[in-house]
């Protein structure tokens, strides 16, 4: 029989706390599959146990369907099923195959790069899981092939597991970090554009396949575009503005030397020129605020500032500062793009953020369109967090006339 929670109070939503639980069977592990019951006695669900995590239960299944063998293979059959229906390999060999609680499986992430698999986990009790579940989704995908090398006989998928070390403290465990692993950059390709991906190194999995949508529309805009790339990471915006929008000449800036590596490898792999900036977003936009200087297509997609609910006040400080004082180099009828992948901060507030950075400004704007992830990062919506990337397309008008 499995160890038992009884809940105190639940919602329809994957993450139980602690203050949602009135008791827990003493053989209960850490990382335990448990039968979670509801405060009458009737069974609720079943989920992975983490007494030393924030979020203690995360819930798996509802009612009395068993986290078994054949439960693993359906959830990740049906997300290999969504993005195969989805078309994807047409224009990548880089998206993502499972993504946590939009997928049913709460902590688990799963990205495809050409032929590597990379898990990142969030929960001890997906990564006492993560080699078994690879070896599925392995068995499931069948032979490796990518869209620039083909099948290659023998060749099976090579399979990197990472865990942040935040979520090691806050989860209580101790990985084995991949730095050793054989797999370290490989070359993926996006609406033809090539990449170098650092599987091991890089932020989150290494490269950011949720934008992969917008890095291509963004492209349609530039077209003799003096284009600014803020956050740039490994250059997938400048590369897409430059190669698929023909902009005039695009300035990248990051702060991280080792991602501003990976892009100028980036930029030379695909022959193109990009003036690469190794400063902090705010300090160069002040300098050219100072300079005068303006660009007629501006993108600033910063890393994730709110990692917990006691960030999101800093974080809300931060996204205004740094639009405001990005929204000061658009020229008058320039295109902004301006992104937030905190899923803590809703997309209203993301917005109500930016409006009042331009309000500040007295630079009127007009939204042209909210877009998100793309297909391959789907949302259920008793999880609206995992919507976690907000992105708004903006004209930037000229400064309103008039006393402040």
């Amino acid at each position: 029989m499995s160890p038992w929670v009884q809940l105190r109070s639940a919602s329809g939503h994957p993450f139980i706390y602690a203050r949602m639980i009135r008791t827990a069977d003493a053989l209960a592990r850490p990382g335990d599959i448990v039968n979670i019951y509801d405060r009458s006695g009737a069974l609720f669900g079943r989920g992975l146990y983490n007494p030393d995590s924030m979020i203690v239960l995360r819930v798996l299944a509802y009612g009395d369907e068993p986290i078994d063998d054949a439960f693993w293979r359906r959830k990740l059959s049906e997300a290999l099923a969504l993005r195969r229906r989805l078309c994807l390999d047409e224009v990548t060999d880089a998206y993502r195959l499972v993504h946590a609680e939009g997928d049913g499986l709460s902590g688990l992430i799963v990205e495809r790069y050409a032929d590597c698999l990379v898990l990142e986990v969030f929960s001890l009790g997906m990564y006492q899981r993560a080699a078994a579940l690879a070896a599925k989704m392995s068995e499931l995908l069948g032979t490796p092939s990518s869209l620039d090398r083909p099948a290659r006989a023998g060749a099976g998928w090579r399979v990197v597991v990472r865990v942040d070390e935040a979520v090691e403290r806050m989860e209580g465990f101790r990985a084995d970090h991949p730095e050793s692993s054989e797999v370290r950059e490989l070359t993926i390709r996006e609406h033809g554009v090539r990449y170098r991906v650092d599987v091991t190194g890089g932020h989150k999995t290494g490269f950011f396949c949720d934008q992969r949508d917008n890095r291509r529309r963004f492209a349609e805009l530039c077209r003799d575009a003096q284009v600014l790339d803020l956050c740039c990471y490994t250059g997938g915006f400048s590369l897409c503005a430059k190669l698929l929008g023909e902009a005039a000449d695009v300035t990248a800036v990051d702060l991280d030397e080792g991602a501003l590596a990976v892009a100028r490898e980036n930029a030379n792999l695909n022959q193109t020129r990009i003036s690469f900036v190794h400063a902090d977003a705010f300090i160069y936009l002040r300098q050219m605020i100072a300079n005068a200087r303006q660009f007629g297509t501006v993108v600033l997609d910063p890393p994730k500032l709110a990692h917990t609910r006691n960030d999101i006040e800093d974080a809300l400080r931060k996204y205004h500062d740094l639009n405001y004082l990005a929204l000061q180099v658009v020229r008058p009828g320039g295109l902004f793009v301006t992104c937030s992948c905190s899923g803590l901060v809703s997309g209203d507030v993301f917005l109500e953020t930016v409006h009042r950075a331009a309000r500040r400004l007295r630079r009127p704007l007009q939204l042209l369109d909210r877009t998100g992830a793309g297909p391959d990062h789907p949302v259920m919506l008793n999880c609206p967090e995992s919507a976690y990337l907000k992105v708004l397309w903006l004209r930037v008008a000229e400064r309103m006339s008039g006393s402040d």
